[in-house]
């Protein structure tokens, strides 16, 4: 095998283009031909990570197994390639000016003027190379965040530039995803923006390989022509990117396009044709349910679905396996009272309360969780959402009158739900969280151990506050049963109730782990059981 082949995604014109997923369907392409890949992101915002970002600002935060808070294009990679990514997968401005400013202070550049170039750029492509110099990977892919012409994302720009220098043009390749508009009142598509873009990219030193052009009509020979001759590539690298109905559709659309090919033949590689049976399978139940279901999700973001991208992926997933096509009904949590719980509810084939923090929109999530439970509509509890449950069993099956977390009223008569012990000395609000992986034993003979099929799991965690032990024999004498447990700890992970046809609360979160080739069990179990309900009313 040759040196390693790294590929950079650069992006123009506008924002939200799919970068992720462009970069996310080229590695499937190539890792489905027998190439190692892995994709990583650099973000240039200033942030360490997007652990302490808003998800109105930044959508959702991705977890990987060893802790890292991510990009939630991470989970478009996971999703895709069914390989986990780790904290060297994504890097931020923030994290890039860190590390330099604590070598200047170290003295490890031994008194001399830090600078942009190099020291910071010297620092990017160090950490871009992190990953190839591990051995895994045949193919690195790396995505750079927002768009060309931007003075935050110029370093990378840079520091790519230097790169295909350093290692050479066979081992570089720059493929630029622009945006090609239809004006409807000339009804035409326009490329002068792509032009431009590409324009731009080329001042900061870098010549596009590749175009991939993201367009809502087809855009022809003509077109093709025209922006291989004005943006000094070949015809054969300019690439369509039509509209598609689903993000999975797209390695199928690239690979009609031939990316695959003429990004391996750019970089001196072999091309085979790349299997996509099981892939395709996937898609062919997905397109073609013999069944439909609605899921109501509840939670305080719904007006972003960024804010809740790996469960709604996970649901696809699921859906797919169950050959169900899963309709997600949007709740906000703030706005269920009384009077309108039965109308929102009572047509719902399963409720999954959504995770979050904070106090706004908690009595709802509350509300809901009692209807659900009390007429037996299928109910999947993550993270705040399985707290939420737990409140809700104290207070209505316990009788503990305002029961609560300490998170949302700190001096609570009845802590159900409490600040883990490990989290009380915290002050600092980034990558503090109970992160990543951790084990959880399953208890025997109960629904969990069943729909896992074994009795240990490892499940990934973003969260501060817990089940309170104190409470658990007063929950389990109601049935309410601890189901899944962390021995190391104590940490009760996972609830279930007795009598019920599905009701489960997990403190993990299940959804970043779902992915094409592996639809998560907890979910796949939950689409079963709201199938199962539909045929009940």
């Amino acid at each position: 095998m040759p040196s390693i082949k790294y590929i950079f995604v650069t992006g123009g014109v506008s924002s939200s283009l799919g970068k992720g997923i462009i970069a996310a369907s080229l590695a499937k392409l190539l890792q489905s031909q027998g190439y190692s890949v892995t994709i990583q992101k650099l973000d240039p915002y200033i942030n360490i990570d997007p652990g302490t970002l808003n998800p109105y600002e930044h959508g959702e935060c991705y977890v990987t197994d060893d802790g890292a808070e991510t990009d939630l294009d991470l989970g478009h990679y996971e999703r895709f390639l069914n390989v986990p990514t780790s904290q060297a997968n994504n890097v931020t401005t923030g994290k890039i000016y860190k590390s330099v400013i604590e070598k200047e202070r170290k003295g490890v550049f031994l008194g001399k003027t830090v600078q942009v170039i190099p020291h910071i750029t010297d620092e990017i492509k160090e950490r871009i190379q992190q990953l190839g110099n591990t051995g895994e990977y045949d193919i690195i892919i790396t995505e750079i965040g927002g768009t060309v012409g931007d003075i935050e994302s110029l370093p990378y720009i840079e520091a790519l530039r230097q790169m295909k220098w350093d290692l050479g043009q066979s081992n570089v390749l720059a493929i630029h995803l622009t945006l090609i508009p239809y004006l409807s009142a000339a009804k035409e598509l326009k490329t002068k923006p792509t032009q431009h873009s590409v324009k731009t990219l080329m001042e900061s030193g870098v010549q596009a390989d590749i175009l991939v052009c993201r367009t809502e009509h087809e855009i022809g020979d003509s077109i093709r022509e025209k922006l291989a001759r004005f943006c000094n590539v070949d015809k054969e690298s300019v690439i369509q990117s039509i509209d598609a109905s689903t993000i999975y559709d797209v390695p199928n659309l690239m690979l009609d396009e031939g990316l695959d090919k003429i990004v391996l033949k750019k970089l001196n590689l072999k091309s085979d044709i790349p299997n996509l049976d099981i892939w395709n399978s996937f898609l062919k139940r997905y397109r073609n349910p013999k069944n439909k279901i609605k899921i109501g999700l509840i939670g305080k973001y719904v007006e972003l679905q960024d804010s809740y991208k790996s469960i709604l992926e996970s649901f696809i997933h699921a859906g797919s396996v169950n050959e169900v096509e899963v309709e997600i009904i949007s709740i906000h949590s703030e706005f269920i009272d009384n009077e309108n719980i039965h109308s929102k509810l009572s047509q719902l084939n399963g409720v999954l309360v959504a995770p979050g923090f904070g106090e706004r929109g908690i009595e709802g999530k509350i509300l809901a969780i009692e209807y659900v439970r009390t007429n037996n509509i299928p109910f999947f509890g993550i993270c705040l959402g399985m707290q939420m449950a737990v409140i809700e069993f104290a207070r209505n099956v316990l009788k503990l009158k305002n029961a609560n977390s300490t998170e949302m009223v700190k001096d609570t008569l009845f802590p159900v739900i409490d600040l883990m012990q490990s989290q009380k000395e915290v002050t600092n609000k980034g990558g503090t969280m109970r992160l990543g992986s951790w084990k959880c034993e399953l208890k025997d003979k109960t629904n969990v151990s069943n729909i896992y099929d074994t009795n240990i799991i490892h499940e990934r965690h973003r969260h501060r506050y817990e089940f309170n032990s104190d409470y658990l024999d007063q929950v389990e004498s109601k049935g309410l049963i601890a189901s899944g447990i962390n021995s190391e700890t104590g940490l009760v992970e996972i609830l279930e109730l007795n009598n019920h046809p599905w009701f489960i609360g997990v403190q993990f979160h299940p959804e970043y782990k779902s992915t094409v080739y592996n639809p998560h069990p907890l979910f796949v179990s939950f689409v079963k059981a709201g199938l199962k309900h539909s045929k009940l009313i």
